[in-house]
């Protein structure tokens, strides 16, 4: 993997996601991945609202 692409792929956001259920399913530690993964759902609900919210108000020409 190319070096400048390294980060995007490690903060991406179904690693924390599918380690988290992996880690509640077999009972396992989960470590932080549980509040990664709260934090990537907040954000990207946030994203998303603000984005359709824009989309929805706009002009129609």
């Amino acid at each position: 993997m190319p070096g400048w692409f390294q980060p995007i792929a490690q903060y991406q956001p179904f690693t924390p996601a599918v380690e988290t259920l992996r880690g509640l399913l077999l009972g396992t530690e989960i470590g932080h991945n549980g509040w990664l993964t709260l934090a990537w759902s907040l954000a990207l609900t946030t994203l998303g609202y603000f984005w359709s919210k824009s989309v929805f108000n706009r002009d129609p020409k």
